[in-house]
C-alpha cells in the first residue's frame, strides 16, 4: 500500500496530514501525486469524494514552498472552481498546509463585496482560489495579474462546463504563463472539457480513479413508489431519523418551500439554492456542518458544491433529469469508503423516467411501492428513533444559534420534542390501534397519548444542559453521529473528497 512519503510528499506536509488524521492516500492521490509533484501536467478523472482536493493541494503547496517571491496583485498559484461553496471549502482544506509552508491564500468570488479581495491582492498573496467570473472582473479592473502564476488547478472542470464557465476559464488560462504547470480534475471529458485539455495541458498524464459512471459499491440505492400526497409525510419520516440528510429538489422554489414544510413539521432543515445571498448560503451551510440543522434541502448547486462528512442519507425528492446529476447528487453520501443510502421518490407519472435514469446511471435500485407513509421499509432505510423538535423551535431558523431568555438561565431553548405518530416509543413496542401512550404502545382511538393529547418525550431541559448556540440533543440512534465538528474534520476529514 502506498504512503505519502513514498509518493514524494515533503515531510512537512506529511506531518500536517498526520495531524489531520490522514495517513493513507486515496486511489486518485496515489495515482496522480508522483507526476504532479514532478511538475508534469496532469488530467485526473474521478468522482466527487475520491480525494481530489488533496491530490492537487499537496503538489501545489510543495511547489510553492520550494522558494519564490510574493508579489502585490500577482499570485503564484491559481485554483479555479465552479461554485462559491467549493471555493470556500478548498481554501479551508488548504489553510493548514499553507500555514505550515508559510504561504498565504485568498478566496475570490461574487455575491460579496470586492474590497476585502482587492485589499488582499494588493498586499500580495501566494494562492488565489477563485470562481471565474469575479476573478475576471478583478483582472479587468487592474487588481490582479496572472503573469506570475507557476501552477494552475481546474477543479470540477465538467461542472464549470455545465454552468457555462468554459469561455471565462479559457480566457483566464490564456493569461497564465505558457509552460507553467496545469492540473485539471474532472469527472468526465464531455461538454468542451476535452478541448480545454488539448489547448492548455502540455503532454498531460491521465489518471482515472472511481469513474463517475461507476456507482459506489458501499452505496445502496432505493426507489420508493409513492402517491403524490404521501411525499411530505415520507420526507418528514426519513429526515426525522438520526443522522445528516441531504434532500434534493429540482427547483429553487421547491427547495425553499420544502425546507419550510420540514421545519413546520419539526425537522431542523436549511435550504441551499441560487436565490440565496452569499451570507445566507454560508450561514445555512455552517448550520448543517455544525449540526444545528440535520437536513439540507438543496438544488443541484450542492451536488458538487458542498462536502460534508457523515451524510447518512441522500433523498431525491425530485428525480433529476439526467444520470450524471443523479450520481453527483448521490455522491454526498458513502464518502471515503463509508456506507450510505440513496432514496429516490417516484410517483406513477415518473416511472418511465426513473427507470431510464437508473439504467443510464448503471444501477439497479430496489423498488418498493408504498401504500402510505408508515411503511416499515422507511425504518429499514433510515433506522433509529424519530424525534422532532417543537415546530416553533424548528421554524426559528436553525442556521442561527438559539438564544434563551433569563427564565431559562441562558441554557438554551426548552427544546420540547415530539414523536411522529406510529413511530417506536421508549419501549420500542407498538400496540394495535394507532394510539400511543408513554410506553410507546398504540391505543384504540388513533390519537397519541391519553385523552388524545401529545405525550412529551422529555421534560424541560435542566439549566446548563445546553450552551447558547448548541443544538439540542434531539436524536438518539444507530445512524452516524452529527454532533458539531471542527471545520477540518466536519468538512474534509481525511481529505477524502
Amino acid at each position: 500500500m502506498s504512503t505519502f512519503p513514498a509518493l514524494g510528499v515533503p515531510a512537512l506536509l506529511v506531518d500536517v496530514l498526520a495531524e489531520l488524521g490522514i495517513s493513507t492516500p486515496t486511489p486518485i492521490q496515489a495515482a496522480t501525486l508522483p507526476d504532479s509533484l514532478a511538475g508534469r501536467d496532469v488530467l485526473g478523472r474521478g468522482r466527487t469524494g475520491s480525494g481530489k482536493t488533496y491530490a492537487f493541494l499537496l503538489p501545489l503547496v510543495a511547489r510553492l514552498s520550494s522558494g519564490g517571491q510574493t508579489r502585490a496583485k500577482a499570485p503564484r498559484a491559481l485554483i479555479l472552481a465552479p461554485t462559491r461553496e467549493l471555493v470556500g471549502q478548498i481554501d479551508e482544506a488548504l489553510a493548514p498546509l499553507a500555514k505550515a509552508a508559510g504561504l498565504t491564500s485568498r478566496t475570490v468570488f461574487g455575491g460579496v463585496g470586492q474590497n476585502p479581495q482587492v485589499n488582499a491582492l494588493r498586499r500580495g498573496v501566494d494562492i488565489v482560489v477563485a470562481c471565474p467570473g469575479r476573478l475576471e472582473d478583478l483582472i479587468s479592473q487592474g487588481h490582479c495579474s496572472l503573469s506570475h502564476v507557476e501552477i494552475t488547478v481546474l477543479d470540477e472542470a465538467d461542472h464549470m462546463a455545465d454552468l457555462g464557465f468554459l469561455p471565462a476559464v479559457r480566457r483566464l488560462l490564456t493569461k497564465t504563463p505558457r509552460g507553467s504547470q496545469r492540473l485539471l480534475f474532472s469527472a468526465t471529458l464531455d461538454r468542451g472539457v476535452n478541448t480545454l485539455v488539448k489547448q492548455f495541458l502540455v503532454d498531460p498524464v491521465t489518471h482515472e480513479a472511481d469513474s463517475v459512471q461507476a456507482p459506489v459499491a458501499t452505496m445502496s440505492h432505493h426507489v420508493l413508489h409513492i402517491e403524490r400526497e404521501h411525499r411530505l409525510p415520507v420526507l418528514v419520516d426519513l429526515t426525522s431519523a438520526p443522522g445528516r440528510t441531504v434532500v434534493f429538489t429540482r427547483t429553487k422554489h421547491g427547495a425553499k418551500a420544502l425546507a419550510r414544510q420540514l421545519n413546520r413539521s419539526g425537522v431542523r432543515a436549511v435550504e441551499l439554492h441560487g436565490n440565496l445571498g452569499q451570507n445566507a448560503r454560508t450561514r445555512n451551510l455552517d448550520a448543517f456542518h455544525q449540526g444545528r440543522a440535520s437536513t439540507l434541502v438543496a438544488t443541484d448547486i450542492a451536488a458538487r458544491g458542498i462536502h460534508v462528512d457523515d451524510v447518512a442519507l441522500v433523498v431525491h425528492a425530485d428525480p433529476p433529469t439526467e444520470h450524471k446529476a443523479y450520481l453527483h447528487r448521490s455522491g454526498r453520501t458513502a464518502r471515503a469508503g463509508k456506507g450510505g443510502t440513496v432514496i429516490t421518490l417516484m410517483t406513477s407519472e415518473q416511472v418511465n423516467d426513473v427507470r431510464a435514469l437508473t439504467r443510464a446511471a448503471g444501477i439497479r435500485p430496489h423498488t418498493t411501492r408504498l401504500s402510505d407513509a408508515r411503511h416499515p421499509v422507511l425504518a429499514e432505510l433510515a433506522p433509529g428513533e424519530r424525534l422532532l423538535v417543537d415546530p416553533t423551535e424548528a421554524a426559528a431558523s436553525p442556521a442561527q444559534p438559539t438564544r434563551s431568555t433569563g427564565s431559562e438561565n441562558r441554557s438554551g431553548s426548552k427544546g420540547r420534542r415530539r414523536r411522529r405518530p406510529g413511530q417506536r416509543g421508549t419501549s420500542g413496542q407498538r400496540g394495535t390501534s394507532g394510539q400511543r401512550g408513554t410506553s410507546g404502545q398504540r391505543g384504540t382511538g388513533g390519537q397519541r397519548g391519553t385523552g388524545g393529547q401529545q405525550q412529551k418525550t422529555s421534560a424541560k431541559q435542566p439549566a446548563g444542559q445546553r450552551s447558547p448556540g448548541q443544538k439540542s440533543s434531539r436524536r438518539r440512534s444507530s445512524r452516524p453521529s452529527t454532533g458539531g465538528a471542527s471545520h477540518s474534520a466536519a468538512a474534509f476529514s481525511a481529505g477524502r473528497r
